[in-house]
């Protein structure tokens, strides 16, 4: 017994550090696969915001030889719709725009107590 003690102690010591070698290795396969992922999910980000910017550059090249004060309330027209809960009333003028301020010189009356 007093023999094989030490030498099973030895041999103990060395298959726990095999264990953590092995551990440690399979983590860093981890990180390494999860930063391939990351570099992939980057490099298409990337190209998507690319193809973004390329339709953004056509339809300006496409707008700027066609915007008239027509298409200029359609688009303001437009954009009304992304407002939420809000109600827009369109009056006719004479120069068929909207009035965009029209609540600029109304004053609410205060109440006195």
């Amino acid at each position: 017994m007093a023999f094989i003690r030490p030498w099973y102690n030895v041999w103990s010591q060395e298959m726990e550090g095999k264990a953590e070698f092995a551990k440690a290795e399979q983590n860093r396969k981890i990180k390494i696969e999860e930063a391939k992922a990351n570099l992939e999910a980057e490099k298409l980000n990337a190209q998507a915001e690319i193809e973004r910017v390329k339709g953004a550059a056509e339809a300006i090249r496409i707008e700027n030889g066609s915007i008239t004060p027509t298409y200029i309330q359609y688009l303001w027209v437009r954009q009304q719709g992304d407002l939420n809960n809000k109600t827009v009333i369109y009056v006719p003028t004479e120069t068929n725009l909207p009035i965009l301020e029209s609540t600029r010189g109304i004053q609410i009356p205060q109440e006195n107590n």
